[in-house]
């Protein structure tokens, strides 16, 4: 029996056999919770028996760990599952009696490294790319990842904390096929000068919230490197700090290619492929005639007529084509002009991406866990005035947020995000013409953060 936690708390058991993967479990709860289905949906492993009051720094090497501090607070690791793994199996490898937990969420950050147009791996943190004083593609360096031929280096500064001191120091670390290293002396890569840190195939890898409040860690970007030997207590985690969010993701992206590598790129292609198959949850409805017998129709008139000529067929088509297109266009014209009602004020109260009074922080951390991808959002109402709504948006790793202010003109109510220029009948409206056109935004709207209830 496996238990599994929603973002609310609540939790449902669900059994599952020695080789059920994390993917399949995702799929049983879609069906149950009839969520939309997407190959967005995690399976994300918790740890919090890990924040034991204890901290997890210090490391191997030239600077041996340091002895935890038992009056520090709380903090939980944790990681996105890949599809492919067993849950029996990661199950099994926690403590007993340790507070680890499963957790259904989003996560569209997941397959972001194999979209076309990302960049995640800046130049200077390619040594390939440096080495032949090129620039390469994005595409090209993932195939270079994915091929066990070829082995590009990913290295960059990385905060870690001098043992038995409160201090934080700056390294050079250099991720190879065979573990990360860091450099004891600037940026050399002088056998003599290069620590031997981890070994990735023997760990997980797992983001660290809060860090900057927890640990004092320099910025908010930390992660832990958690080997599979360590069931429970801090001992042998090590815990790093990266400069900004591009640099965390480069790290964790390259984590996973170099501990994966071609598995990775199947898990994602069988996802689109689910994707293009029919979201039947039962088998798929058969017409109850054939093709074959279908005819077009004529309902301009009185009564309906077969349209024989396949010229005309084509002309009526075009012209329900345009008049699909009119009333398209319509819905979208603005400014949109509604009566103001009860209903139209609070349609968006039904809508997945509207979240409520959450706060600003709340917000901050519900878009990080689902994933820091250009366009994820969500709505919510506004904590400083009483009447607007907010649009949290994610760009460029970054989230902004937008004030949405009703009002009201000859009777009718709008809403607007640039003083009136641009008017919506309502928050449904003005999040469906911003999935389509960019307007103001940085970005178009694309994925809507969403907790589903267990």
């Amino acid at each position: 029996v496996v238990k599994v936690f929603g973002e609310d708390g609540a939790c449902r058991s669900l059994e599952a056999s020695a080789g059920t993967t994390a993917r399949q479990l995702c799929e049983t709860l879609v069906r149950r919770t009839r969520a939309l289905h997407d190959h967005s949906w995690a399976l994300v492993e918790l740890h919090q028996h890990l924040a034991l009051g204890e901290r997890p720094w210090g490391h191997g090497g030239a600077q041996p760990g340091g002895t935890p501090d038992p009056t520090d607070p709380l903090v939980s690791p944790e990681r996105c599952l890949e599809d492919h793994e067993s849950v029996v199996e990661v199950q099994s490898s926690w403590a007993p009696g340790a507070d680890s937990r499963f957790v259904f969420r989003k996560n569209f950050a997941k397959y972001e490294l194999f979209k076309s147009n990302a960049s995640l791996f800046p130049e200077v943190m390619v040594s390939s790319c440096l080495e032949a004083n090129k620039s390469m593609a994005h595409s090209e360096l993932i195939q270079n990842f994915l091929n066990s031929g070829s082995c590009p280096e990913v290295q960059g500064f990385l905060q870690l904390r001098e043992a038995g001191r409160k201090v934080w120091k700056r390294f050079h670390f250099s991720l190879r096929r065979s573990g990360l290293y860091y450099s004891t002396k600037g940026t050399s890569k002088d056998p003599r000068h290069l620590q031997y840190f981890a070994d990735l195939t023997e760990s997980n890898i797992y983001y660290v919230t809060q860090g900057k409040k927890l640990y004092g860690t320099p910025t908010e970007f930390g992660f832990c490197i958690k080997p599979h030997k360590v069931r429970s207590g801090v001992k042998g985690l090590k815990l790093l700090c990266s400069e900004d969010e591009q640099s965390r993701s480069c790290w964790m992206a390259a984590f996973r290619l170099f501990k994966y590598g071609m598995q990775l790129y199947r898990n994602y292609q069988q996802a689109q492929a689910r994707l293009s198959q029919p979201p039947w949850i039962g088998p798929t409805p058969l017409r109850s005639v054939s093709d074959n017998a279908l005819v077009a129709m004529d309902f301009s008139g009185c009564t309906g007529r077969v349209i024989e000529n396949p010229n005309e067929v084509l002309t009526a088509a075009l012209e329900e084509a345009q008049a699909w297109r009119k009333k398209t266009t319509h819905r979208y014209s603005l400014p949109a002009a509604c009566h103001s009602s009860p209903l139209s004020a609070a349609i968006h109260r039904t809508q997945p991406w509207f979240h409520g009074r959450i706060s600003r922080e709340d917000t901050q951390q519900l878009i990080g866990r689902q994933g820091l991808v250009d366009g994820v959002f969500l709505v919510r109402e506004s904590q400083r005035n009483p009447k607007g709504f907010v649009l949290s948006l994610c760009h460029l790793q970054r989230i902004k947020h937008y004030l949405i202010l009703p009002s009201e003109e000859e009777g009718r109510l709008y809403f607007t995000m640039d003083d009136g220029q641009t008017r919506f009948a309502d928050l449904i409206q003005l999040v469906e013409f911003h999935q389509i056109n960019r307007g103001i935004l940085p970005c178009k709207l694309r994925h809507y953060c969403t907790c589903v209830a267990l």
